[in-house]
């Protein structure tokens, strides 16, 4: 077994505080800027009119703060999902998640007119049936990663042909709604939205942390993992069951953001490595800076 010198592994710790501590302060400037610009002018929300004050705190404010906690949430999950999955693609969209809200949304659309908690209600129950479908192959006796990512992808293309046949079947305005509730938008949000999301997206943080140490010793391989004391079989349904929650409280409000749950963990694992304590905050610091910024 491969030993790392205690001076080593205590620089190698420095190092990762340290990166966290600057993706720390990079999320809080992405944050101010995002609240500084708007129409074109960079301006803090400082020394503004009482007009322009009720307009930052009820259309501004909560945008920019729903875009990190979405970012942050597709980030997480899509960490657990490549790790419990142990595949360096797997997200939100492989588990087939993403296409079951949009489905979702889109029956919405086509049976109940273009309702924000109609649509966003929706998306999450269909989120969530997809994420119980998730865990069924989970819970199979012989489930492997393979078995997961082939059932999440064939779920996904299931709901992506579902979505288009009542595409055709819409009008023109309803196929306007489906698509561009589809292409992912954060000016449909307020406060009310921004709290259900955060409950879904903020719940199994700690449950994901708490994992840490297991999905590390995953890491090494299954049959390492189960000789370290690891219920792999339990990690994996409880890692997709935390991961899906997440994704779905951030795909629901906002629409299909893709890209994010596949790109913000491999770009934190470059930076603080694989141990899971430090990757999933760092991923989820990255995933909100760069939700944040794209939105500015």
């Amino acid at each position: 077994m491969h030993v790392i010198p205690a001076a080593r592994y205590l620089a190698r710790r420095k190092r990762q505080n340290l990166l966290l501590g600057l993706l720390a302060l990079v999320a809080l400037c992405m944050l101010l800027l995002g609240m500084s610009v708007g129409n074109g002018v960079v301006r803090l929300p400082l020394g503004l009119s009482e007009h322009e004050l009720a307009l930052f705190v009820r259309l501004r404010l909560p945008r920019v703060l729903m875009g990190a906690l979405v970012g942050a949430g597709l980030a997480m999950s899509g960490t657990l999902a490549q790790a419990v999955l142990r595949n360096p693609l797997a997200s939100p969209f492989t588990l087939g998640i993403s296409s079951g809200a949009a489905f979702g949304a889109a029956l919405a659309i086509l049976l109940g007119g273009a309702s924000q908690w109609g649509m966003a209600g929706n998306a999450f129950v269909f989120a969530a049936l997809t994420a119980f479908a998730a865990l069924g192959f989970a819970r199979l006796r012989d489930s492997r990663p393979e078995t997961l990512i082939l059932g999440g992808v064939a779920i996904m293309f299931l709901f992506s042909a579902a979505t288009s046949l009542l595409q055709y079947v819409a009008t023109e305005y309803q196929v306007q709604a489906i698509v561009f509730w589809g292409f992912g938008n954060l000016g449909r949000v307020g406060w009310s939205e921004l709290g259900m999301a955060a409950v879904m997206i903020l719940l199994p943080v700690p449950f994901a942390l708490k994992l840490s140490w297991d999905l590390n010793a995953l890491l090494a391989g299954e049959e390492t993992a189960s000789s370290l004391g690891v219920n792999v079989r339990r990690l994996r349904i409880g890692g997709i069951l935390a991961a899906s929650l997440m994704a779905a409280g951030a795909i629901c409000f906002t629409g299909v953001i893709g890209f994010i749950g596949l790109v913000a963990p491999h770009i934190a694992r470059l930076a603080l490595g694989a141990e899971h304590r430090f990757l999933i905050p760092g991923a989820a610091l990255f995933g909100a800076s760069l939700v944040t910024f794209s939105d500015v």
